[in-house]
């Protein structure tokens, strides 16, 4: 197969480090969360992992599918992911939801980065990507929607 344009490369392989480190944060969050709220938030980032996870595999296999080999070892994800770390330890929160309702929006504003040149390239991969950034978005509101109750 032949090997993937450049934009398409660069687009979901940006995309896949993000979503796995996004989802690794969220369980790190969901394992040390504490405070108000805390059954609902606890499930609200369980939901929010299952759902970037899935994503994440989509991208992972479009990658495939398009000639590139998607690369999510730690030590990639750990350099190349344009998230904020998150801090180790017991989270609030109140301090959660923020957190995660800026790193939702923050992925998805990089995917969108990316949107207008990619589909002059691949119209599958913007969609996929679209799709993506979508279900990003509404998560981030609902975060939002959360944060007047926290």
């Amino acid at each position: 197969m032949a090997k993937p344009l450049k934009i398409v490369e660069t687009s979901l392989q940006e995309a896949l480090v993000d979503l796995v480190d996004l989802a690794l944060q969220g369980k790190q969050a969901h394992w040390n969360l504490h405070g108000p709220h805390f059954r609902a938030i606890h499930l609200q980032l369980d939901e929010i992992v299952a759902q970037v996870r899935a994503a994440s595999d989509e991208v992972a296999e479009r990658l495939v599918a398009t000639g590139g080999t998607p690369d999510a070892r730690p030590a990639t994800v750990a350099e190349t992911s344009g998230l904020e770390p998150l801090e180790g330890g017991p989270v609030a929160t109140d301090k959660v939801v923020r957190q995660f309702e800026e790193r939702l929006q923050t992925t998805s504003d990089r995917i969108k980065a990316h949107l207008d040149e990619l589909d002059e390239k691949d119209h599958l991969s913007a969609d996929l990507l679209i799709g993506v950034a979508t279900g990003l978005e509404k998560q981030a509101w609902m975060l939002r929607a959360t944060a007047d109750v926290v």
